[in-house]
This record gives structure tokens, C-alpha cells and sequence, in this order.
């Protein structure tokens, strides 16, 4: 697959990085968990299937079961890039998952990180 290097890595090698970034703020493994769900519709065993198998990002977000059509209310920056003018979808999805990272690390609360309130 031709693009951005990110599109290969591996989901499982990315992971890690997330669950500390949460962790290190004092939120929990079940909390980023509940982040990637809502944005992808993979439940827990959907989740540690693609984990295992090394899915790459480009096949993580392409088997989602369940995009969430609300991940266009996430914008804002991420690494200097703002959310909303990312051209490429794939590259956008990944940016909009390390935003809700970043904004449960940041302590917002769960509900609001969700757009549920």
C-alpha cells in the first residue's frame, strides 16, 4: 500500500503507546478501550483480534465494524496538523484517534471525549 508509513505499522505496536500515554495521566486500559470502540465499533474480543493478528492501521480501520458517522465532531490540532483538514481518510481516522487519546489523557471526562454530552 502506497501512502504515509503509519498505514503499515502494525495497530498492536501503537496500542502500548496509548494505554501509557492514558495511563501515565491516571486513566485506565478500559477507558482507551471505550475511546477506540466508539469510534470503530470493535468490542473487546473484535479489539484483541486485531492486536494478535498485527493488523497494520489501513486494516484496522478498513475491517471496523462500525465507524462512528459523530467522529466528525472531533477537531482541533494533533501534532501541530488540525483534525478536520486532513485530506486523506485513512490518515484522518488515525489523527482522529490520537486526538480522543489525547483529550482522555488530558483528563477531559469520558462522556464529553465521546461527544455524549
Amino acid at each position: 500500500m502506497s501512502g504515509h508509513r503509519i498505514f503499515s505499522t502494525a495497530f498492536a505496536a501503537v496500542y502500548p503507546l496509548y494505554l501509557a500515554k492514558a495511563e501515565r495521566k491516571g486513566r485506565s486500559r478500559a477507558e482507551v478501550d471505550a475511546v477506540i470502540a466508539w469510534l470503530t465499533g470493535y468490542d473487546a474480543d473484535g479489539l484483541a483480534a486485531q492486536i494478535d493478528c498485527g493488523a497494520d492501521f489501513a486494516t484496522f480501520f478498513a475491517e471496523a465494524p462500525a465507524m462512528n458517522p459523530a467522529r466528525s465532531e472531533v477537531t482541533g490540532l494533533v501534532c501541530g496538523v488540525r483534525v478536520e483538514q486532513v485530506a486523506d481518510p485513512l490518515m484522518r481516522e488515525i489523527r482522529i484517534l490520537d486526538k480522543l487519546v489525547d483529550e482522555l489523557a488530558k483528563g477531559r471526562p469520558l462522556e464529553r471525549v465521546l461527544r455524549q454530552g
